[in-house]
């Protein structure tokens, strides 16, 4: 008898979910050893063990914990199918994987999703905040907030904001040192890198016509976190080019002050990118869709 994938996938999800094979038999109105028979046949048809299994409990292997994962993903994204089809009105559910920089998601995106989930309360979030680059496909991820660079050309995005950079210094800082007038200034002050700048040690600027200048900078910090750069050039030590939105609060206190207003950096805008061979599921659509009516809504988010 040919195994029914489907049922054995629904059955095994169920079987990790509850904790054990019992009570999955009796959320599934089968039989334990019927549940058991399922998950053994799936495992043969895998040629790999899914499950530890001991007297008392049960876990997943490696393996186990890799097919739960996209099974959990598969099923959802089954279930808003069937739903599509069925009613002309769909209610998201189901789990967005996503990526986000901590810089960005803290103060914006974690506001979002909080809003967002009182809306769609059937909609789960696994979220990876990382500053670097990570591959959706390979990761199984349904979603990524970016910032400028998309990364990858098949990658399908769509605009949900804007955001600008910011030279900014401390008074003590442009006090003790003087105020760059010019770009090209930079190459006497201590200026801080990040360490995930597209081009490194080089800063762009753009002047009233819209002509790009292009600097190269050098200081003694260095960090991958953009709020560091920020909380050290408030301590009166260097200059930093931060994102507005990071630095906004230190700008309105004073701890900070932006610099070289004239030559400011073209914005950069903020996407919600998403594989582009991948059916784009009512959850992720209608995520996107909030996204960029509440970033539009705000006036920006610097």
């Amino acid at each position: 008898m040919a195994l029914d994938r489907l049922l054995a996938m629904t059955v095994f999800v169920r079987v990790v979910e509850q904790g054990s094979f019992a009570k999955a038999a009796e959320r599934l109105n089968m039989s334990t050893s019927a549940v058991s028979r399922h998950v053994a046949e799936l495992e043969a048809h895998l040629t790999t063990r899914l499950l530890n299994r001991t007297t008392r409990r049960i876990s997943l292997t490696e393996s186990g914990q890799a097919y739960f994962e996209r099974a959990l993903h598969l099923l959802a994204d089954l279930e808003e199918t069937e739903a599509v089809v069925s009613s002309s009105t769909v209610t998201p559910r189901g789990t967005i994987r996503l990526t986000c920089s901590t810089s960005f998601g803290v103060p914006h995106l974690a506001p979002a999703i909080g809003a967002f989930q009182v809306l769609f309360p059937d909609v789960r979030f696994d979220i990876s905040a990382s500053n670097r680059f990570v591959d959706l496909v390979e990761d199984g991820l349904d979603l990524a907030i970016r910032i400028g660079d998309l990364g990858n050309p098949n990658l399908i995005a769509r605009k949900i904001g804007s955001m600008r950079l910011v030279a900014c210094a401390s008074p003590n800082y442009l006090k003790r040192n003087g105020t760059p007038k010019h770009p090209d200034d930079l190459a006497r002050h201590n200026c801080f890198t990040y360490e995930y700048s597209p081009v490194k040690n080089q800063w762009p600027f753009q002047d009233r016509k819209g002509s790009d200048i292009k600097v190269r900078i050098d200081g003694n910090v260095h960090a991958n976190i953009g709020e560091m750069l920020a909380a050290i050039a408030a301590a009166g030590t260097g200059i930093a080019l931060e994102p507005d939105f990071i630095v906004k609060p230190m700008l309105e206190s004073g701890a900070l002050v932006e610099i070289l207003k004239n030559f400011r950096p073209a914005p950069y805008n903020i996407y919600a990118v998403y594989p582009s061979r991948r059916h784009l599921s009512a959850k992720v659509r209608t995520f996107v869709d909030f996204l960029a009516a509440r970033f539009s809504a705000a006036g920006g988010l610097g």
